[in-house]
């Protein structure tokens, strides 16, 4: 295992342990050392970790500018999966700054990414986030609608999200529409 795998690990570990600060630095260490070894995707990956360090402190202008960052090199790469997977995260940042907008662009165009990579999963999560904004930004109709479709790619549901999806199938018997099993 190289310096930079093991300070990458020691970064998701205080990450995990809730040591923001300790873990930033160490996220940051990991950076430069990947740089340093020519493994710039991996380089790209630390930033998007720096930037959910700088979410999860409520730091969101900082979280989207490391996101940023990250994204450019993952595009260049052609790496979709992580493109996406960044576009989801700044989603959930753009929706801290109140920008729904930009959440949501994020969200479809993250979404659209994993529907075409067929990564079912991160497709159905990517949509139950959107459709979580779209209940919260008081579309609850459209919000529920995205939701379920989102909850009908997972495979293993929360207690919550099978709860969530009862609940949407008697809806759907009262309104007619959907497509809850």
């Amino acid at each position: 295992m190289s310096q930079a795998e093991e300070l990458q690990m020691q970064g998701v570990k205080l990450f995990q342990q809730h040591d923001y600060e300790d873990a930033s630095r160490v996220f940051q260490q990991a950076q430069e050392a990947f740089e340093a070894e020519g493994r710039n995707d991996m380089a790209a990956e630390m930033a998007v970790n720096v930037g959910l360090v700088h979410k999860a402190l409520g730091e969101n202008q900082q979280a989207l500018e490391a996101m940023q960052d990250a994204i450019v090199a993952f595009q260049d790469i052609q790496d979709g999966r992580r493109t996406a997977m960044t576009l989801g995260n700044m989603g959930g940042v753009y929706a801290g700054l109140g920008d729904k907008e930009q959440a949501y662009n994020c969200y479809r165009q993250a979404a659209d990414i994993f529907e075409e990579l067929g990564e079912k999963k991160l497709y159905g999560e990517t949509l139950i986030a959107m459709g979580d904004l779209q209940v919260r930004d008081g579309n609850v109709l459209r919000g529920a609608a995205t939701y379920e479709v989102g909850l009908e790619n997972l495979d293993e549901l929360s207690t919550s999200q099978k709860m969530i999806k009862g609940l949407l199938g008697i809806r759907n018997k009262f309104v007619g529409g959907g497509t809850s099993k």
